[in-house]
């Protein structure tokens, strides 16, 4: 049952107990206290609204992709460094990584200067960070299983003479 509950919050964070319950053919009451068994157990860690920030006029929003290298601190591995830099604000998600780089930071700021700031000032000057490779996001298309915009089709039919 609870895998269920976690699909359709994943779906749709604004479904009711009751429109749950419903769906999954439970009691509300189940529902509800397998709900809240799951925040307790820090299984879901939040409710968050997904915004296309670039339909809110007035509202610039620049997001960065950081790669990073770092030294890895002997008996804590990568977590002590994730720890530090998941701390700062400007931080949205740190992901440990395979491949060339170790961390992947994903930033937010108002503008490409600020986040140049963030980078030269607070993440590279950090002791077990050996180098940055930074990527800003030009057009969000889909993001958290949501498409931003569809691409429309002309849908006229073709005329040849």
């Amino acid at each position: 049952m609870k895998a269920k509950i976690l699909e359709l919050l994943e779906e749709n964070s604004r479904y009711s107990v009751a429109d749950m319950a419903l769906m999954l053919g439970f009691e509300e009451v189940e529902v509800a206290r397998a709900i809240k068994e799951m925040e307790n157990e820090q299984i879901i860690c939040g409710y968050k609204t997904l915004i296309n920030w670039d339909k809110v006029e007035h509202k610039e929003i620049v997001t960065a992709l950081i790669e990073v290298k770092v030294t890895p601190q002997r008996g804590e591995g990568f977590d002590k460094i994730a720890e530090r830099i998941y701390r700062f604000n400007e931080v949205k998600a740190v992901y440990l990584m395979s491949g060339g780089f170790d961390l992947t930071v994903i930033v937010e700021g108002k503008t490409m200067k600020e986040v140049a700031l963030f980078v030269g000032q607070k993440l590279a000057p950090l002791d077990a960070v050996l180098s940055t490779g930074t990527h800003f996001v030009l057009k969000k298309y889909k993001d958290h299983g949501v498409i931003f915009e569809e691409i429309k089709k002309d849908e006229r039919m073709i005329v040849s003479p």
